[in-house]
């Protein structure tokens, strides 16, 4: 696709970049058919093919509208659009550098900034956890819409964080509303990669990804999370002992793994964000080197494990397209004797979840969250597992089956064939 930037834009990163992009796009209409919101809603401007024009105008020097910034705004940046490319179109750089031009044109209405300020300041806060046991506690007298966002208190983890040492290291990334929400992710998170000789690291410093804000029209509130982040990790990395900097969020190891990208052009930072970034994996990717340990603990002959419970498992977005991670999960789960499926069609489509998508476009949202647990629950699941926060909560809201995390899932079946004890 020819382009012919207007001169603000012309030898800028965010320019260069976006042309780059742009001239891969040949207009072929394939990505309409993965698109979410273009399912759903039918209209060419809300689909990749036309967001890419939108942004396209809006480089070359045409005025961008509230319309253009609703159609962008709409995108989930589920990058199935780039799974489904055959020019490999890096759509989900363009998008972000669209919404920021975009931005800088066109002023929010007071109540859409007001939100979207309580989502990138109030998320990332040490206040989000007191302020969610505060919800929690009023939970019962909530309307159903902030119902579905306030999930009920979870059970106490009594099986606590394992203390041993061990040869193998890695730095988890806790993240920053998890911690609050399902606290037994990061604890079950530890328990596991113990039992297979490997320890947890935590640095108390870091938090949120950077993501939120990112995706909030803050860029450089999402660089500062960033730098946090760096700091915090770099005294730990220094020995060289430490292998992976890891997420058991996919939104977040997509987000750790784009660190060197987002910083290239910080002096101070781009190196050590380079090197985070080459560090950076998503949980599952360590299950090639993990399950070995976990079937050792399972095979011993005091090890009673009963029968799995039977799963469906939603690939996030972030796994399935943004970091193209496929399969490794299923195929970790039934290693260790799970009954394992997919949705029964539609696996590639988005739940609706999309971070602080669901709190933005409700409307939209909750019919993706409907079309999607239509197609998991008709494989007619005892579990539906998952690998990100945001889409556990977002489907959780939607259905009386459990959804779990997948870490989850193996910390229990260890648990229960006593690997934890031996």
């Amino acid at each position: 696709m020819q382009t012919d930037l207007a001169p603000r834009y012309r030898g800028t990163p965010d320019g260069e970049e976006a042309e780059a992009v742009l001239r891969k796009c040949v207009h072929c209409g394939f990505c309409t058919a993965t698109c979410p919101t273009y399912q759903l809603l039918g209209d060419e401007l809300d689909g990749p093919r036309g967001r890419i024009y939108l942004i396209k105008q809006v480089l070359e020097g045409q005025p961008a509208t509230r319309s253009t910034q609703l159609h962008l705004d709409r995108c989930l940046t589920c990058r199935n659009c780039e799974s489904t490319c055959p020019s490999g179109v890096q759509y989900g750089r363009l998008v972000e550098v669209g919404r920021a031009a975009v931005a800088e044109q066109v002023t929010r209405s007071p109540l859409d900034r007001a939100q979207r300020w309580l989502l990138k300041e109030g998320l990332p806060s040490p206040l989000f956890a007191p302020a969610l046991k505060l919800g929690q506690a009023l939970r019962p007298l909530l309307p159903q819409r902030l119902k579905d966002k306030v999930p009920p208190k979870p059970a106490p983890d009594l099986r606590g964080w394992p203390t041993r040492s061990h040869e193998r290291r890695v730095l988890l990334l806790q993240g920053c509303v998890q911690p609050a929400l399902a606290p037994n992710i990061n604890a079950a998170t530890a328990r596991a990669l113990d039992a297979a000789g490997v320890q947890t690291l935590v640095a108390a410093e870091a938090g949120c990804c950077g993501a939120i804000r990112s995706h909030l029209d803050d860029r450089e509130g999402g660089r500062e999370h960033m730098r946090r982040n760096i700091d915090a990790w770099w005294p730990l990395l220094q020995d060289g002992r430490v292998e992976a900097v890891v997420a058991n969020a996919s939104g977040c190891s997509v987000m750790l793994k784009d660190y060197g990208h987002a910083l290239r052009d910080d002096a101070a930072y781009a190196a050590k964000a380079e090197r985070i970034a080459g560090l950076s994996r998503d949980l599952s990717e360590l299950l090639p080197t993990l399950l070995s340990g976990w079937q050792e603990r399972l095979q011993t002959p005091s090890a009673e494990t009963a029968p799995g419970p039977r799963i469906v498992f939603h690939p996030p977005c972030t796994l399935q397209h943004g970091q193209q991670l496929r399969g490794g999960i299923e195929e970790g789960l039934r290693a260790l004797g799970f009954d394992v499926s997919l949705a029964a069609a539609e696996a590639h489509l988005c739940c609706g979840s999309a971070g602080t998508y669901s709190v933005l476009h409700p409307e939209l949202a909750t019919a993706l969250r409907e079309r999607k647990l239509q197609q998991l629950e008709a494989t007619q699941p005892q579990v539906i597992a998952s690998a990100n926060i945001g889409c556990l909560q977002h489907l959780q809201a939607g259905t009386t089956t459990a959804v779990r995390h997948w870490i989850e899932l193996v910390d229990d079946r260890l648990a229960s064939a006593g690997a934890y004890s031996a």
